[in-house]
């Protein structure tokens, strides 16, 4: 007797981060996914259980995440009104965006081919950018920044840029982009990697910006890179300017 499958489902959100304690499900704080979880449940009328494709510190934004969860609903037939329902139950800063039909082994974290970030830095007091970037004063000199990121490129052990005490395989990524540009008078960094450590665009970040404000040297983040002692990277930069941006699939347009 073959064993009827359960079909399997992506669906891509994005959310304001500010008020929640990450993505990732804790008992005593209010994260996304919970948020996300219960509105999914109301709606199917079954228990869900959503697997990110990874998970944002708390308040960290992200412009796309996707997710996956399994269920033989009948309202996931009509794909954007399911979407539209979804919203309508979900907090304002949660939104969904589309519900895509994968094959029944998909993954959402194992299958990312790579996932990309942006941080976000101003330099004048914006009441709409409070939660949003962060504030500095005085502007860092971004062609030193961008030539000590060169450093960064490549399959490395990004022990220096991890949080301590956590439970991964291996603190080895392969980073393919990590430039700063200006958009108008704010500043972004970009990175893109396979994948990434808990805390870890933050803690490049910081390193960047000692490069940058003149305190350190351009070749001191090679020399982090070469510690792996966190100790020796820069202060985590605030978690208000961070953003995961986009998350790729090799079966996802």
């Amino acid at each position: 007797m073959v064993e009827e499958q359960i079909p399997k489902y992506f669906l891509e959100i994005a959310y304001n981060g500010t008020a929640y304690h990450g993505w990732q499900i804790q008992d005593n704080a209010v994260s996304v996914q919970e948020k996300l979880n219960q509105a999914l449940s109301i709606l199917l009328r079954e228990e869900v259980e959503t697997i990110g494709a990874g998970r944002t510190d708390s308040g960290v934004h992200a412009k796309q995440l996707f997710v996956h969860f399994s269920s033989k609903a009948k309202v996931l037939e009509n794909k954007d009104r399911f979407v539209h329902s979804l919203n309508a139950l979900m907090p304002f800063d949660i939104s969904a965006k589309r519900l895509i039909e994968v094959d029944a082994k998909a993954h959402a974290r194992f299958d990312a081919t790579q996932r990309s970030y942006e941080y976000h830095v101003h330099f004048q007091k914006d009441p709409f950018l409070h939660e949003f970037s962060w504030q500095l004063r005085d502007k860092p000199d971004v062609e030193k920044m961008n030539i000590a990121a060169l450093d960064l490129l490549g399959r490395q052990d990004f022990s220096c840029f991890s949080k301590s005490n956590t439970q991964v395989f291996t603190n080895y990524c392969d980073i393919k982009r990590a430039e700063w540009l200006w958009d108008g008078d704010r500043l972004v960094f970009h990175i893109s990697a396979d994948r990434f450590l808990r805390n870890m665009v933050r803690a490049i970040v910081g390193t960047l910006m000692e490069i940058g404000l003149g305190k350190k040297p351009i070749e001191h983040i090679k020399e982090v890179i070469q510690s792996m002692d966190r100790s020796k990277a820069g202060t985590s930069v605030p978690a208000c300017g961070l953003y995961l941006t986009e998350v790729n699939y090799p079966y996802i347009d």
